[in-house]
């Protein structure tokens, strides 16, 4: 059976949106599909250097920034 998909409510900037749309289409996406890949991407990313999950409370580093590209503001998403 396939694994349950847990679906919960994202706001984004506008003009985020409008990049994110862009980009899925430019790789034949929807943009909950390439939002999906860019977050597996960096959890993955995250797993292969070694660094650890952090609990709430705990002052982490967004996984997301990287899969972003570098620069890429962590809290815009």
């Amino acid at each position: 059976m396939p694994e349950a998909r847990k679906s919960f409510l994202l706001r984004i900037d506008r003009q985020l949106w409008r990049e994110l749309e862009g980009w899925a289409e430019d790789e034949l996406r929807s943009v909950n599909g390439q939002v999906e890949f860019l977050l597996r991407e960096a959890v993955r990313r995250r797993k292969s250097s070694g660094a650890s999950v952090e609990r709430a409370g705990t002052a982490a580093v967004s996984p997301v920034a990287g899969a972003l590209g570098e620069g890429a503001a962590a809290t815009t998403l």
